[in-house]
């Protein structure tokens, strides 16, 4: 699938399993909550230490994956057990954001993508916690990869 497909997978997951590289050389990986600014930027936001940060100074560039829609499914002409789904990976390189306001822009894209009903409080919440809160930008280093496996309701693969 091409890469627009695999940024809306990256958009509708719930979570994009962030992949890095320890200072030894070691894999880590976890589940964080990324928005999207434009084609090739993701922001995420975490404490002003800790092993993603020392990840991402040792090593910066990092795998993402994710995927929005699962779900197992018996192949409708053969009857195999199979599994319906979309998803998506990508690369990129992540740097922690030292300017203010665009540390303040991706905290919004954060907040509007995970609680945008709330927005009313953004400013408060910023004014309390953003001295406190690290914020790292994953800028894309090639075009993402989508998948899928998906039937029509002809029981066709798509």
């Amino acid at each position: 699938m091409d890469a627009a497909f695999a940024l809306e997978v990256l958009d509708k997951a719930p979570y994009v399993t962030v992949s890095m590289t320890r200072s030894d050389g070691t894999p880590y990986g976890l589940p964080l909550s990324l928005a999207r600014t434009d084609d090739k930027t993701f922001y995420f936001h975490c404490a002003l230490e800790g092993e993603k940060l020392d990840c991402i100074a040792h090593h910066p560039t990092v795998f993402l994956s994710a995927v929005s829609h699962c779900a197992p499914t018996v192949g409708p002409k053969d009857g195999s057990f199979t599994l319906q789904y979309k998803s998506a990976t990508a690369i990129g390189c992540a740097e922690l954001v030292t300017d203010r306001d665009e540390k303040i822009a991706a905290m919004r894209a954060i907040c509007m993508r995970f609680l945008p009903r709330h927005m009313d409080a953004f400013d408060d919440a910023i004014g309390r916690s953003l001295e406190r809160t690290a914020v790292v930008r994953i800028t894309l280093t090639e075009p993402p990869i989508g998948k899928r496996k998906q039937y029509d309701k002809q029981g066709e693969e798509l």
